[in-house]
């Protein structure tokens, strides 16, 4: 274990194999690809071609490299070609069945020094190094897809594991130039531990209706900026794959909301895989296409017809904080009259001040010409009392997150504004039916959760009561897109689409860090490198707030009464102790006062 791992075999040539031969290869090593599959084997061959070709034809390697590239690698049917290798990387089918033969196999063949490094992201490392003769020098290591573009590599050790094989496959990734987390053999380790249970929840959430394959996905791009949906990725990784994984994660955890969701196991067992089938959540040109194209459940161009939305063109925004700001500059910008009203004159006009420093940073970045910057202005009015709402169209409120504070701005709503008028609220955890029956006319009232900041985000969560009128809410769509925000539809429970998906998956990730798994540097760069998240769940954590996480969380909870719901002591400890993030100077990590 104390040699150079410089010559190594990879057992299975599928996408991951073939990737990580390919990393293999291009790092200098001599590489060895095993598969009892002789077109499996043509095809990994065919691949690395290709990409050296691609990689020499744009100037980023020679044609002699590019040529010693090809060189180092060589294929095989019969895994006793594995027998001069210092490491063998195995990459074959997530079965255990399959797995343990490969491993015994290797035990007849490999030299009692060599490392077997297995490739899973759902099975018990440790259950396949009892299997072999030599259990210290089987180990963890997961690679992901695609291999040669991710940075993360999870290095996983069970108890058996010898610490120097641990180092010695840490050393390598460091030269492979990827970023190598150690973590113990659990399900889904880090990276998937925390992936997974999200997409499980995602995929519930669209099979009860809730909301659209769509929106579900197009909400959690724009309103998180992850670089693809969930039901997008659950068809990218495979509905079977991830089917196996939440189950692995379910009989360690017991917690249901890693019960896979049965929408995955219908199907798993239609053959409706995803990309590779050419059907999963969505419709793809072919299988193993990436071009999606309509079917029966795609939204119809312009919308489904419906009822006729309300015209719109003055608009009251309640409130003087940077959301309330944010929102009047965004109705400002695209042409509406906003009244901009807040608890006294001297609130109302800060909140204006607060938009014209905004819009002239935009014009000093090249975003917004001086000309808009001055007419957007001119069209905010400030006034320090809500009886300046008497004439306008639609009312979107964006004061305090608090329940009786919102119930009665919309009673004094209800009195000031105009029959007709839309009343809308920016909650993102409230129910918006309680702000409705604030009023004489709950009819008029509906959800639109903008994003913080409101001129940067794209999307508008569009939150129908059971009491919304259609018209109200065809006003609400046709409102948001003329602003040039998203809209995407959802109902009255807590979270909405965003903040019910996004704040379980925080608070595991606390979970994870509260039970020692793992520090929040290498969950925050496992999520980064593993799972393209702009930021990693930690760094979000101190951002937004752990307060504000937290009373989002117990929201959660109090709705839906799972278990695994309830927030995560460690993060009850920390808002008690006053380390709320960034905003106070300390959260999971400290930062500089200013």
């Amino acid at each position: 274990m104390d040699t150079p791992l410089s010559t190594i075999a990879v057992v299975g040539l599928g996408t991951m194999g073939t990737g990580i031969a390919e990393v293999l290869a291009r790092a200098g090593r001599e590489v060895v690809g095993i598969d009892v599959s002789e077109d499996a084997a043509r095809r990994a061959a065919a691949s690395l071609a290709s990409s050296t070709a691609r990689s020499a034809a744009r100037g980023r390697i020679t044609e002699e490299e590019r040529r010693d590239v090809l060189a180092r690698f060589r294929t095989s049917r019969d895994l006793g070609d594995a027998a001069g290798a210092d490491l063998v990387v195995e990459a074959v089918p997530e079965s255990y069945e399959v797995k343990q033969r490969v491993v015994r196999a290797l035990d007849g063949v490999l030299r009692p020094d060599a490392i077997i490094a297995i490739g899973t992201n759902a099975l018990s490392v440790t259950r396949l190094a009892a299997d072999s003769a030599h259990p210290e020098r089987v180990l963890g290591l997961h690679f992901f897809n695609p291999a040669p573009a991710m940075r993360l590599v999870e290095v996983v050790s069970s108890v058996l594991t010898d610490p120097r094989a641990v180092a010695a496959v840490t050393d390598l990734a460091h030269a492979l130039g990827k970023e190598p987390v150690a973590v113990g053999d659990r399900p889904g380790f880090v990276a998937d531990g925390l992936l997974f249970g999200y997409l499980n929840q995602a995929a519930a959430m669209y099979e009860s209706r809730y909301a659209s394959r769509e929106d579900v996905d197009a909400a959690m791009r724009l309103g998180c900026g992850l670089p693809m949906g969930p039901l997008a990725l659950l068809d990218l990784i495979g509905v079977d794959t991830a089917r196996t994984v939440l189950e692995a994660l379910y009989a360690e955890s017991r917690d249901r909301l890693h019960a896979p969701a049965p929408i995955l196991r219908q199907l798993a067992e239609a053959g409706l895989t995803g990309r590779k089938a050419g059907r999963g959540f969505y419709t793809y040109e072919a299988p193993g296409s990436a071009a999606v194209v309509p079917d029966a459940l795609t939204p119809k161009p312009g919308g489904e017809g419906g009822a006729a939305p309300r015209e719109v063109a003055s608009v009251g925004v309640a409130g003087s904080g940077t959301m309330a700001s944010g929102i009047a500059e965004v109705f400002a910008k695209a042409g509406y009259d906003v009244v901009l009203a807040a608890r006294s004159p001297e609130k109302a006009e800060a909140a204006k001040a607060r938009v014209a420093a905004g819009t002239a940073r935009s014009v000093g970045r090249g975003r917004l010409t001086a000309g808009a910057r001055d007419a957007a202005l001119a069209r905010i009015s400030p006034a320090g009392s809500l009886d300046a709402f008497a004439g306008v169209d639609l009312v979107v409120e964006a004061v305090a997150e608090d329940l009786e504070v919102k119930r009665g701005l919309f009673a004094a709503l209800d009195r000031v504004c105009r029959p007709g008028a839309v009343l809308a609220t920016t909650t993102s955890s409230l129910p918006v039916v309680a702000c409705a029956r604030a009023t004489s006319r709950p009819q008029d009232v509906i959800g639109m959760h903008f994003f913080n900041p409101a001129p940067a985000m794209k999307l508008v969560e569009v939150v129908r009561t059971v009491l919304t009128g259609d018209d109200v809410h065809a006003t609400a769509r046709a409102v948001a897109a003329g602003i040039r925000k998203h809209p995407v539809d959802c109902g009255d429970r807590a979270g909405f689409i965003v903040n019910a998906l996004l704040f379980p998956y925080l608070n595991n990730a606390v979970k994870m860090v509260q039970e020692h798994y793992a520090t929040p540097d290498d969950v925050d760069a496992a999520m980064k490198l593993g799972g393209g998240y702009p930021m990693g769940p930690f760094e979000l954590l101190d951002v937004v707030g752990l307060d504000v996480s937290l009373a989002i969380q117990r929201v959660l909870h109090e709705e839906f009464r799972e278990p695994g719901l309830a927030p995560a002591p460690l993060l009850e400890h920390l808002v008690a102790a006053g380390c709320l993030g960034r905003k106070t100077g300390r959260g999971f990590r400290e930062y500089a006062r200013r």
